[in-house]
């Protein structure tokens, strides 16, 4: 299972100082820690700023270096993989506890990250 941890890591990339350095992008990630398990859309996290949303989304996307829905789809799936290795749920249940609707948009955004399928994951983690 090592060998596993190292080799699936989720990397969430982006200016971590950006974070630190601007108030509204700290409230935001805090916000996210807190609930990333419920739905959260682009016009919460603008919300959680004091941003209008539109102008939000350019604001997160220039400062931290990628789009605010593709930083939490990766928190997410870095969830997911927490819980894949260290609990028995079935892949239906870690998607929709990570805060995915669908188990279809689970696996693609799983994939997108990992390069495999979350079953090929499971499959792998498991002895």
């Amino acid at each position: 299972m090592e060998n596993m941890e190292s080799e699936f890591v989720v990397s969430i990339p982006g200016n971590d100082r950006a974070f630190m350095y601007y108030p509204p992008l700290k409230r935001v990630r805090e916000y996210v820690e807190k609930n990333w398990a419920e739905p959260i859309s682009l016009t919460d996290a603008a919300g959680v700023a004091a941003m209008e949303t539109s102008y939000f989304s350019t604001f997160f996307h220039r400062k931290v270096g990628i789009p605010f829905s593709d930083w939490l789809r990766r928190i997410r799936v870095a969830k997911a993989i927490d819980m894949i290795q260290e609990k028995d749920r079935s892949i239906c249940e870690v998607a929709f506890a990570v805060g995915f609707n669908d188990l279809r948009t689970f696996g693609r955004a799983f994939k997108r990250y990992t390069n495999r399928t979350p079953m090929n994951y499971k499959k792998a983690c498991r002895p």
